[in-house]
């Protein structure tokens, strides 16, 4: 029996509040520096390296981290979760979206069935049904292929499948595997379904409606809009879609689609990319062979998870580091910044699987906790980003801990010699370069040319974004995040702040408001 206690009440919360601060630009100073980055750095899951070396800790600080982490104990609430635990107590579920992607402890059942098999049954019938479209056997009502691929979903259904299919676009072309472009419709604008609509060939487009209840407002509004434009192209509707929801909504064995493919209430939706939820629209855009490859990568990633050594696992260190920045340094963001194009949408989906599932101010028992919990996350790819925000992290008075993320070799494997170097290496360069920048500073009697330094940053680093590898970067900040909750004790599977707003809408929408919400919905002309 696990004990459930908040961050404060840790004794060894306390020891660590209590140790000497690091003196980042001190210690990154020289050859101490060199040492550093040599020696806080971890292997994880498919060639990638978590290396912490312009972190604000040492060796004193990571003794405290561990004693923290074992007096949560945070591996044995991990062995909860896998296996088969009521871990959501909010929603009174368990929590299984690792199942998706392999099995790390007993066989777990739920509502009569063996969930792994129910999971890997799933991705069977989606990699069948891929096959079935990819070579023509299904096919539009003129016997032509269909060679788009349209995900209608919002929120989790949308964010990390939309991250993943453009991380691996490009990765797709070069190795010949893109067998269907993917678009995306999300926003319940009109402007989002028309943009996307406008783009495209419905003749040749396949749908895919991303719904668990089958009731989401925004989703079936899209989905209304898509249909139109299939009637008015004279296409039935019900030739071009398929849906992923449960088995339990009135989406599932409904003529109106081509297929349907299933999901649970025990997979959150920012939890999902492993899921049908991104592996029907990736097995379409990508292949099943594909997809299992990214499966494989996360699987890798949580196995190495069950590591008790902090210092031997990557995303139980780097949750450690982030409560320490957090609750004893008092750091309030975390910017995440991948040196990789392809990740461009990626920060997009950790603000979303941080934020709503640890920016919470009760427990898991819904007592109020009186400690800041998760950060506010944001980020952009580099370079974009130093001609942008970089100037508030370098010399604003606000310390950002920040998240690099950066690949020896680009996707395409081709690139040019400009001016001596390759644009891969301008970019290692400039991430290398503002690492070391942001933690050490620049000493100037002008000051306005001086940078403190003291910004602490991590940095991920892999050989190049393949499937696997992307599975086991996805991996990583999931479980990073759930390690964190585990340490701030509150429950990082439900998401009650999201409900107020959807109750309120739903008043405007009937016409039955009074006060503020009246006077709101007439300017905007509702």
């Amino acid at each position: 029996m696990v004990n459930w206690k908040n961050l404060d009440q840790l004794d060894a919360f306390k020891e660590l509040e209590s140790l000497d601060k690091v003196c980042l630009p001190c210690a990154m100073a020289g050859e101490n520096g060199a040492e550093r980055v040599k020696k806080y750095c971890i292997p994880m899951a498919q060639g990638l390296f978590f290396n912490y070396g312009a972190k604000a800790v040492d060796d004193d600080i990571l003794a405290s981290l561990a004693k923290l982490a074992d007096e949560a104990e945070v591996l044995d609430k991990f062995a909860e979760l896998y296996n088969g635990a009521v871990v959501n107590t909010g929603e009174k579920r368990l929590v299984l979206h690792q199942l998706c992607r392999g099995q790390l402890g007993r066989d777990v059942m739920a509502d009569g069935v063996n969930k792994r098999e129910f999971y890997v049954k799933q991705q069977e019938r989606i990699a069948a049904f891929a096959k079935k479209v990819h070579e023509g056997e299904i096919v539009n009502a003129d016997g032509e292929k269909f060679t788009t691929v349209v995900q209608i979903g919002i929120g989790g259904s949308d964010l990390g499948p939309r991250a993943i299919y453009i991380a691996l676009e490009n990765w797709a072309r070069k190795n010949d595997t893109l067998k269907m472009e993917a678009k995306f419709i999300s926003n319940v604008d009109p402007d989002d379904a028309a943009a996307v609509l406008n783009s495209i060939d419905v003749a040749h487009s396949l749908f895919v409606l991303v719904s668990k209840s089958g009731t989401t407002l925004e989703t079936l509004t899209n989905e209304a809009f898509v249909k139109n434009a299939l009637a008015e192209a004279g296409l039935d509707a019900s030739k071009h879609m398929v849906a992923v929801t449960s088995e339990t909504s009135p989406l599932a064995k409904n003529e109106g689609y081509l297929d349907a493919f299933f999901m649970d209430d025990y997979i959150g939706g920012r939890y999902s990319s492993s899921s049908a939820v991104g592996g029907c629209v990736l097995s379409l855009a990508f292949g099943p062979e594909v997809f299992a490859q990214f499966l494989d990568g996360a699987a890798a990633c949580d196995k190495l998870c069950l590591e008790k050594d902090p210092l031997k696992n990557a995303a139980l260190l780097d949750a450690l580091i982030g409560v320490y920045e957090r609750n004893v340094l008092g750091m309030s963001n975390t910017a995440v910044l991948p040196y990789s194009q392809a990740l461009s949408r990626f920060p997009a989906h950790l603000q979303q699987l941080d934020m709503e599932s640890n920016g919470k101010s009760v427990n898991r028992f819904g007592e109020p906790v009186d400690y800041p919990t998760g950060p506010i996350i944001f980020g952009e790819p580099g370079t974009n980003g130093q001609h942008s925000f970089y100037q508030l992290l370098h010399q604003g008075k606000t310390i950002v801990p920040l998240q690099f993320i950066g690949f020896k070799n680009s996707q395409i494997g081709t690139d040019v010699v400009i001016e001596g170097s390759t644009s891969q290496q301008k970019l290692s360069a400039n991430v290398a370069a503002q690492i070391v920048a942001f933690a050490t500073g620049k000493d100037d009697a002008n000051l306005n040319k001086k940078f403190d330094g003291g910004r602490p940053s991590s940095i991920i680093i892999g050989e190049q974004l393949t499937p696997a590898s992307l599975g086991a970067l996805l991996a990583h900040f999931e479980n990073k995040v759930m390690f964190q909750g585990f340490l701030w004790n509150v429950n990082s599977f439900d998401q009650e702040g999201v409900q107020l707003g959807k109750v309120l809408a739903k008043k405007v929408l009937a016409h039955d408001t009074d006060g503020a919400l009246a006077i709101y919905s007439d300017l905007l002309g509702i």
